[in-house]
């Protein structure tokens, strides 16, 4: 079967949908008034998730080609094209990216006062970097996307963040430049050894030495658990949720975390299938940790902002343990599960941003007693709760259901290590709904019987209703998003299980004699 599929379509919608937030991020150069930047801004956002509908609607589910393909020639004596399209991986995240982008817009409305202009920029050119990375098919086109996402975040945390921005800025910068420029290393020795061309399906369909692969998949490595974020490198990760806005954490774990696990679906195992083999075992482990470790540092936190986030290293564990499973449970859980994660943990965000608007405080002890204050949020964050902690009948559950069973499918002990991440999933987050909604009130937010802490706006409830109903959606029919996923993920599959790394520790000592 061919790899790429022409569709009907208007031969450019996967341009535009990728563009045209650029176009929207020019425009606002253009005009003055901050209400009048929210619209451009709000309008740019919506036509770019409408015109990525028909990608979805139009997405022949039954095979793994890349699909609306776009090629140019761009710089061709150095065999670089303007090559991009979308399997039914990535297409996934073109849609959970253009959603989360309208709300990002949304619960800035009131939130950003100062230099109103400059944020929305930035906001539309992020959303324009992520699109381009899940598209990309030329190298050099992929690594311009995947740099060029680092500037908008860089400004968001360190020009709208908290009081300790600059540190979290540059500390998010540095550790994912340093993973970038090792995985460019990597780029520019399959340029050589592949033919002199940066086309990745065509780099993807070789076959490189034993020794070569394992060099390569540990550059490029460097690059996606930096941004996943895998343990030990993940410290970056809770100082950028803490400082960054609202609309800069919900991009962040809804989205741009994803990264790093979709460059291991797009990169790693398809084109270094044997390396991805015998590097199995460690990742595993490394899962594990991360899944344990983030949750139990969660019941140590004490900043509530703080603790979702270091609750995001522990759910990105999960989805590393499913990728790295390598059978169709496992595989499909992983994906699935990043984009359940991208709905929980960016609802989650943007209520945390809600009610700091409210009570400028992220500190867990200043809270108490919100049940009673503003129902309607202490009803709406208690299904949050649950979908995160995986609750039958909610998007959490499907995935680390899958996950789970992949892993005990692929190794046992993993799985039943990993099982208990769900149970300290549960408390930590049953006791944060504890102390904040149920424990003593905080008399500061009571005066006489009135207090200053309002319920949700008719705008919170709009901008919240699109996730809770994926969270729902999701949960009792998963088939919507798995069967999109299906052929691509059998394909890469076979891809990866063609190499069977023997086990003994003779040939375990062989190998690694040849690596190094």
């Amino acid at each position: 079967m061919e790899n790429i599929i022409y569709n009907h379509l208007d031969y450019s919608i996967l341009s535009w949908t990728v563009f045209l937030p650029v176009l929207g991020a020019l425009f606002l150069l253009l005009v003055q008034g901050r209400a009048v930047i929210r619209w451009i801004s709000l309008l740019f956002t919506l036509a770019t998730f409408v015109i990525s509908l028909p990608l979805l609607t139009h997405f022949d589910k039954g095979t793994h080609a890349m699909q609306f393909v776009e090629r140019h020639d761009w710089i061709p004596s150095w065999g670089i094209n303007y090559f991009i399209g979308i399997d039914g991986i990535s297409i996934l995240f073109i849609t959970l990216t253009t959603v989360l982008s309208v709300l990002c817009v949304l619960v800035s409305w009131m939130a950003i006062e100062n230099k109103v202009k400059e944020f929305h920029i930035a906001i539309l050119t992020m959303e324009a970097g992520m699109l381009g990375v899940f598209v990309a098919l030329d190298f050099f086109l992929f690594y311009i996307f995947w740099e060029a996402m680092l500037i908008p975040m860089f400004l968001l945390i360190g020009v709208w963040g908290g009081q300790n921005r600059v540190y979290a800025a540059i500390k998010f910068f540095l550790y994912t430049l340093i993973g970038s420029l090792l995985m460019l290393v990597g780029i520019v020795v399959l340029y050589y050894t592949g033919g002199r061309t940066l086309d990745i399906l065509a780099l993807s369909s070789l076959d490189y030495p034993f020794k070569l692969q394992c060099w390569l998949f540990l550059a490029f490595f460097a690059a996606f658990a930096v941004k996943v974020p895998m343990f030990p490198v993940h410290t970056w990760l809770p100082d950028a949720h803490t400082e960054a806005p609202t609309a800069g954490s919900v991009i962040l774990a809804g989205v741009l975390i994803k990264m790093g696990a979709y460059g291991f679906l797009r990169f790693s195992m398809p084109m270094f299938p044997a390396a991805t083999k015998f590097f199995t075992g460690p990742v595993l482990i490394l899962s594990v940790i991360a899944i344990i470790y983030g949750a139990l540092v969660c019941f140590a936190q004490k900043d509530f902002k703080r603790l979702i986030a270091y609750s995001s290293v522990s759910h990105m564990g999960f989805v590393t343990l499913g990728l790295f499973a390598f059978n169709t449970q496992g595989v499909e859980g992983g994906i699935l599960q990043m984009v359940n994660h991208g709905i929980i943990t960016g609802a989650l965000f943007l209520m945390i941003g809600i009610i700091y608007e409210r009570t400028h405080t992220r500190v867990i002890a200043d809270y108490g007693g919100f049940a009673k204050l503003v129902p309607w949020y202490a009803g709406l964050f208690i299904v949050l709760t649950f979908a995160s902690i995986g609750l039958p009948g909610t998007n959490g559950f499907i995935g680390e259901f899958l996950i789970i069973f992949g892993a005990l499918k692929a190794r046992m002990l993993y799985g039943v290590l990993a099982a208990t991440g769900i149970i300290l999933g549960a408390g930590y987050m049953l006791w944060l709904y504890q102390r904040i909604f149920f424990q003593d009130a905080n008399p500061d937010y009571e005066v006489s019987g009135h207090h200053p802490v309002s319920d949700l706006t008719a705008r919170e409830v709009v901008l919240l209703l699109p996730l809770f109903v994926f969270v729902f959606w999701i949960g009792f029919y998963p088939n919507t998003l798995l069967d999109y996923m299906h052929a691509s993920v059998e394909h890469l599959i076979q891809r990866v299980n063609v190499t069977e790394m023997a086990g003994s520790g003779k040939m375990i000592a062989n190998y690694l004699t040849e690596i190094f």
